[in-house]
């Protein structure tokens, strides 16, 4: 069997970079293209060298669309706007996307959820086995706890993170709604400032915290009276994010079209 050609959208992004080097890596499958955004400092250099995966022989290039096109899958850890844009070109052409944008609006997902009727569309908020884990008991616990527990989301990651809180955060607020029979915008209390009032009860609240080079910390807390339940998961390296996407890269292979989560992939019951 010949490997499975990947493509990589964010390329000169530390997403980008990483996902380069678990290919590389990986066995099954190899870098065929590689693309970043217009006037990244990437185009022009080796994928591999910007990477640190050695000399690969392609050149980081600002088309997207020729990316896809010399794709069997591409992988792209970007932002929502542009993410949109290629999901487009991916379902046009046939080509799996695997997708560890976050920040997306309802309407982005919507558009995301579409392209899954003309080609494999996977979207994780994580891509860490570890952390899909973490939303399935978030879940089965909010489920079992009744209101009485208030629920609290921490999160920190580095301080050149742009988006808050992170992707992962409102998966683990979302688990929790879904464990509760609830709309996570219904309960959602994304920030506090000022005079606050007392907490609500059957709220979901989130805290960011952003600084240094910290990969990701996450915290779900169900706090009642005399006691807490914390469930943590802290990630160390994004390998292990870019790990998950090459896993999920080759697991669409031979999928039908469709829009899947990362719980699809592991085959996490959730």
């Amino acid at each position: 069997m010949t490997d499975m050609k990947i493509g990589i959208i964010g390329a000169g992004g530390r997403m980008g970079q990483a996902c380069i080097r678990q290919v590389t890596e990986t066995s099954g499958c190899s870098v065929v293209a590689a693309s970043d955004i217009a006037g990244s400092p990437a185009i022009g250099n080796d994928a591999g060298e910007a990477a640190g995966a050695g000399t690969l022989g392609i050149d980081v290039s600002d088309d997207a669309a020729a990316v896809i096109v010399a794709s069997d899958a591409v992988i792209e850890f970007t932002l929502p706007e542009p993410t949109v844009d290629h999901v487009a070109l991916t379902a046009d052409a046939g080509v799996a996307h695997i997708i560890g944008t976050t920040g997306m609006t309802a309407d982005q997902e919507a558009a995301l959820k579409a392209a899954g009727e003309k080609t494999v569309v996977m979207h994780a908020p994580n891509m860490s086995l570890a952390v899909n884990l973490l939303f399935a008991l978030t879940k089965q616990v909010a489920a079992a706890l009744n209101d009485d527990f208030d629920i609290e989301v921490f999160e920190m990651h580095h301080k050149h993170k742009v988006d808050a809180p992170s992707g992962t955060a409102v998966g683990m607020g979302r688990a929790a709604a879904e464990g509760r029979g609830v709309n996570i915008d219904d309960v959602a209390r994304w920030a506090q400032h000022g005079i606050t009032g007392e907490r609500k009860r059957g709220d979901i609240g989130f805290a960011s915290l952003r600084g240094g080079n910290v990969v990701g910390d996450h915290t779900v807390t169900f706090a009642v009276e005399d006691e807490r339940l914390e469930i943590s998961h802290k990630a160390q390296s994004r390998q292990i994010f870019a790990r998950g996407a090459v896993h999920a890269a080759l697991w669409s292979a031979g999928q039908k079209p469709g829009f899947y989560k990362m719980f699809d992939v592991l085959g996490i019951d959730y």
